[in-house]
């Protein structure tokens, strides 16, 4: 068990560079069991839930193997189509491996996922893809089993945009025979990121990023290899950095296109922000003006930029509504803001935020990833020093985030309990 020290109150000032996305590296690992061969994926960060899905895959018998930000997966000699309930209740995207298993061995056995409880996230999309395109599922004593003789292409309609139910879907119907469109699919950047990454290896897909994705089947997908585009949710985080510490911070390697609703929230709080074309300036020099935000699919304001805002909202000169659409249970950054001298109440699925001149420091526990950088970044701009408990939260989405905000004059201590 590790903890954070944090000694507040210092601007952050200068340079800092943005990982490979998480939520595109988790995909694209899964989607290498469709390949017979040796693939290359390229600015992979080194995260927790990154070492998950590389013993996931190594579980299965991919030959997975590591140089500095390259990760090359041998998928060749595949023999076991069964995930461990151990593996899976380590991490929610283990759960991706379902569409590339069945899509090119034709079977399938996983116990359902773990990961940060944050709401529900069910597998019925999944499942009811899978079952359109002909495969066989069975749920019983937590596992979800899926068989088929060979998947067929279909028409399938998603009751929701879920980013995993596409993105499984896409890896089980490469392979397939005949096509398949997705309807209603989401439209994050991660799902157009793993259709490249698919394309590249010798799929047929087209639509990513649109309503509608397009999968013609083919029969056979050959190595290759690939670049993660960044992490568009790190990039936000320290895009609020920069503000909640009133410090003019330049964020490297980002596609601002990608991170569009918070640099638009940020503006309307009275941050300055400057764009290039991968870099985004902060620049602040007061305290935020109050803006009212709701989480939405993309391209709407991420949920997983929700907590990380409410932090920056904590300090604003006035009142600010954020109400939660995605999650139903993401509030649980709340509790602990209070602890450190924030004035929030919760209404259902509303947060009503009343700035507050000063933050404090607090001993806070971290309940999830973006919980754990609200705190972060809520101690960053706090009055004396605060301790976080839990941090390998915080591992799980953010490389070194300690070392990168040091280097730019934070005061975060690492501690092993």
């Amino acid at each position: 068990m590790h903890k954070f020290m944090i000694v507040g109150g210092n601007p952050l000032k200068g340079t800092i560079k943005v990982c490979g996305s998480k939520n595109s590296t988790l995909p694209i690992l899964a989607a290498c069991l469709l390949v017979e061969g040796q693939c290359y994926i390229k600015e992979v960060p080194r995260l927790r839930d990154v070492e998950v899905m590389k013993e996931v895959l190594m579980h299965l018998g991919a030959v997975v193997e590591c140089s500095k930000d390259t990760v090359k997966v041998d998928a060749q000699n595949i023999k076991v189509t069964e995930v461990s309930e151990e593996l899976m209740r380590k991490m929610r995207a283990s759960n991706l491996v379902l569409g590339a298993l069945i899509g090119r061995f034709c079977r399938a056995k996983i116990s359902y996922p773990g990961g940060c409880n944050i709401g529900s996230r069910p597998m019925n999309l999944h499942i009811k893809g899978l079952k359109a395109m002909g495969a066989q599922v069975i749920e019983k004593f937590g596992y979800i089993i899926a068989e088929t003789p060979k998947l067929k292409g279909a028409d399938i309609h998603l009751d929701l945009p879920s980013v995993g139910a596409t993105e499984n879907l896409m890896m089980a119907a490469v392979l397939a025979r005949g096509t398949t469109i997705i309807r209603n699919a989401a439209k994050e950047p991660e799902i157009i990121d793993l259709q490249n990454f698919l394309n590249r290896v010798g799929a047929r897909i087209k639509g990513a990023g649109t309503t509608n994705i397009k999968i013609e089947g083919v029969e056979k997908l050959y190595p290759n290899e690939h670049t993660v585009i960044p992490d568009r949710i790190e990039a936000g985080t320290h895009m609020i950095a920069g503000a909640i510490t009133m410090g003019n911070m330049t964020i490297s390697n980002v596609i601002p296109e990608h991170v569009e609703p918070v640099i638009a929230k940020l503006k309307e709080a009275g941050v300055n922000i400057k764009t290039g074309d991968d870099w985004i300036n902060v620049n602040a020099s007061h305290r935020p003006k109050p803006v009212d935000i709701k989480t939405m699919p993309y391209p709407g304001f991420p949920t997983d930029m929700q907590p990380q805002f409410m932090s920056l909202l904590t300090l604003a000169e006035g009142t600010s509504v954020v109400t939660e659409s995605v999650f139903e249970n993401r509030y649980k950054h709340v509790m602990e803001l209070r602890r450190m001298g924030a004035n929030l109440k919760v209404e259902g699925q509303t947060s009503i935020i009343k700035g507050v001149k000063q933050l404090t420091g607090a001993q806070v526990e971290v309940s999830d990833l973006r919980a754990g950088a609200a705190l972060v970044l809520a101690a960053l701009a706090g009055e004396d020093g605060s301790v976080l408990e839990n941090v390998e939260h915080i591992d799980r989405g953010y490389e070194r985030i300690e070392s990168k905000y040091n280097a730019l004059g934070a005061r975060i201590f690492r501690v092993h309990s």
